[in-house]
């Protein structure tokens, strides 16, 4: 049909059509229609999920699907003791999450097992396959070949329920790597690189491609960090063509056979000689320097030996108060074993880290396996606490009790998003995010000022020496160590397994389905909150200690928006109630309006709802009244959610915060594609102006808004 080479990302994405013959494909403008062959959820976002294909009526998932319960451990203690505590506190949800598994045939990972992207890596990723997952780093899958994508829980559901999955066509960005990884340079730079060129928004609508002969000199493992990262930069996901490294991993994870398949048709899992990129990026490993991004977002990049001049330039506290690795992100096997390396070292000389130090392994298999090998004993042993295989402080579980809330400091992490008070909950945080090994060093050394490739660390003897650069096995040479057993298999028939959800609960909630378009614009519009800058899904729906009621939507959509910047005010959470003229929280005045029957909208500016593919950040504005968000332009995911109105505009929008009223005509939401609507704004001094505004749906995505829903359409599929 094309008559031309095609990119490693074409070939597999192209290869998953619904209708191959039929398909329309142009980059970056028509919608495809795929088919993917799995689905994983993480347990947070699980539950709404299982909770929407429960509603739709159907006996049984359409494609293989799994459960990872990582997200509901919070760090406190360490491993043992965290993970038994989040048993108990958690026992509901994952009783429900369990047997809603074993009713409709998806496989439930318990919570220890692991976290959900190296889980994945380790199970079900092979090259070719096309993934989707209810976590925005899902990408990570890309390590093994794999076109894996992050979603929502309603496209996750469409899959499970055997519906074509829509995506709008890719670009795709080629990232050629030349020369070699060396000394104290890691994959994850290679990343850290890629986000100072692209920024939070460069990849947005595309896939990234990594090629070139560099690629050869880059673990498995390291590929996944790179691609896990990618969704830093708006980029539908990443991508390696498959090589020996990832050949080697397949084997060394009991996957012989899938290697042996994938090596004999080697040419169809890499990109054609001359095949098109629509933007190309060039980097030389063997020039590329050690980085470090932050604070507050993943892409203001920094070379490591810059950091500690740049940091006393802006006032960003030097010390180090706690190092992070491990995560989604940075867990490996090489990756523990190149920390411990610089561990011993520090050991070998009498020293501890200066600050906090945690390690989070990223599955049992890993924990096990450095637990047998030594590693575990040396990161404990210079300072580190071993925490569960989980998520934990990534996503803002982290009871952290060293510093007080608004207290500035400093922390450094091997993890993937530090956005503001995402890991702590404190606004005051400096949050850094580098390499392991540089984390390693950095809690050593206790502050920003330390560059490891130059400078001395002193011994408690006074001996004056420098770090040797890091070491680790990619793969562990006695193979892994599996731990122990915490899968749940579902059973050849659930049809007659029950699914129990106490109507007192304060943690799962049925669903009630939203109303059906009536037809008619929308019409008196109150402005909810016009936000300032950035607004990410943590700004939206907040994580952190609002994962418990991720299965309870009325519940947590007391989050909602408390993170935002007012742009009347600079105050965040506080707004102006257009009823009674007193200031409240967003979600009180929210209700308030619901109560009364004013809808409203949200104002917002670029890349609205960046971040983890958080429906609770689209569900909870609809739940509480609103009808649309406005905005300058929506991140990759938020811009496609069918249960309210996403309307772009090109120039600023007018706000009077006395008594603006917006009308919408809806009227041309029969057209297809962007198409423009108009917007009433009468001001409060009786003037009016009309704007365009332009809508994201495709034509299915329409229907699919006048149904009220993706579970409204679904639930007259079964009619």
């Amino acid at each position: 049909i094309l008559n031309r080479p095609l990119t490693l990302s074409e070939k597999i994405v192209y290869g998953h059509l619904d209708d191959p013959a039929g398909q329309e494909i142009v980059r970056g403008r028509t919608y495809l229609r795929l088919r993917p062959d799995r689905v994983a959820m993480q347990d947070a976002t699980a539950q709404m999920a299982m909770l929407q294909f429960i509603s739709s009526g159907l006996p049984k998932v359409a494609v293989p699907s799994t459960i990872h319960c990582d997200h509901l451990i919070e760090a406190q203690i360490g491993g043992a003791q965290d993970l038994q505590r989040a048993k108990e506190v958690n026992h509901e949800v994952y009783n429900f999450l369990a047997s809603a598994g074993a009713k409709y045939g998806v496989g439930f990972w318990k919570p220890g097992s692991g976290i959900i992207h190296q889980i994945i890596l380790e199970n079900y990723a092979y090259p070719g396959v096309m993934l989707i997952g209810t976590d925005s780093h899902t990408p990570n899958g890309g390590g093994l070949g794999c076109i894996c994508i992050g979603v929502g829980g309603a496209d996750a559901v469409d899959v499970m329920a055997g519906i074509p999955w829509e995506l709008k066509c890719p670009n795709v960005i080629g990232v050629k790597l030349t020369g070699t990884l060396s000394g104290w340079t890691s994959p994850k730079d290679v990343i850290l690189k890629v986000a100072g060129i692209l920024t939070v928004k460069g990849g947005t609508g595309a896939i990234v491609e990594y090629h070139g002969p560099g690629v050869d000199s880059i673990s498995c493992t390291g590929m996944a960090t790179i691609c896990n990262m990618g969704a830093e930069i708006g980029a539908t996901t990443s991508v390696f063509p498959f090589n020996h490294r990832m050949k080697t991993y397949l084997e060394k994870t009991g996957r012989g056979e899938i290697a042996a398949l994938a090596n004999e048709n080697q040419d169809l899992l890499v990109p054609d000689s001359g095949c098109h990129y629509d933007q190309i990026i060039e980097i030389n490993l063997s020039e590329l320097k050690p980085h470090i991004n932050g604070p507050f977002t993943p892409d203001l990049a920094h070379p490591v030996s810059d950091i500690g001049s740049v940091a006393e330039k802006n006032g960003w506290p030097l010390d180090v108060k706690v190092g992070l690795i491990g995560s989604c992100t940075n867990s490996s096997y090489e990756d523990m074993g190149r920390a411990a390396s610089l561990a011993k070292q520090a050991l070998d000389k009498g020293l501890k880290c200066k600050a906090q130090f945690t390690v989070t392994p990223g599955s049992e298999q890993i924990r096990a396996t450095i637990e047998r090998d030594g590693y575990a004993k040396l990161l404990r042993d210079v300072g580190g606490v071993v925490l569960a295989n989980a998520c934990g402080p990534c996503i803002g579980q982290w009871d952290r009790r060293d510093v007080k809330k608004g207290e500035k400091n400093t922390i450094v992490t091997s993890f993937n998003r530090n956005f503001t008070a995402r890991n702590d909950a404190n606004p005051a945080t400096h949050a850094f995010v580098t390499s392991p090994e540089i984390v390693t060093a950095l809690a050593i050394a206790g502050t920003l000022k330390f560059n490891p490739e130059t400078d001395f660390l002193t011994a408690p003897n006074g001996e004056k020496f420098k770090l040797v650069p890091p070491t680790g096995d990619e793969l562990p040479a006695r193979d892994f160590d599996p731990g122990q057993d915490t899968y749940q298999h579902p059973p050849p028939d659930g049809s007659g397994l029950k699914v129990d959800v106490n109507p007192q609960s304060n943690r799962l909630q049925l669903l009630e389905p939203f109303d059906r378009w009536s037809g008619n614009d929308l019409e008196d519009l109150r402005v909810l909150i016009k936000v300032k800058g950035k607004c990410t899904t943590d700004h939206i729906s907040a994580a952190g200690p609002w994962l418990k009621f991720r299965g309870h939507l009325d519940n947590i959509s007391n989050n909602l928006l408390i993170g935002a910047v007012n742009i009347e005010n600079d105050a965040v959470n506080k707004i102006r109630n257009l009823l009674t003229g007193e200031f409240g929280g967003v979600p009180d005045v929210a209700r308030h309006y619901k109560k009364h029957n004013v809808s409203w909208v949200v104002v917002g500016d670029e890349n609205y709802g960046e971040g983890s593919s958080r429906e609770h950040a689209a569900l909870e504005p609809r739940h509480l009244g609103g009808r649309a968000i406005i905005v300058k332009s929506f991140a990759r995911i938020h811009g496609e959610y069918e249960i309210f109105l996403p309307l772009e505009a090109k120039r600023h929008l007018p706000i009077d915060f006395n008594s603006s009223v917006w009308s919408v005509n809806r009227n041309k939401l029969e057209e297809t594609g962007p198409a423009p609507l108009k917007a009433v704004i009468k001001h409060s001094d009786g003037s009016s102006e009309t704007i365009e505004l332009n809508h994201t749906f495709n034509e299915t995505q329409i229907e699919w808004f006048q149904a009220g829903s993706a579970l409204n359409r679904m639930k007259a599929l079964q009619k």
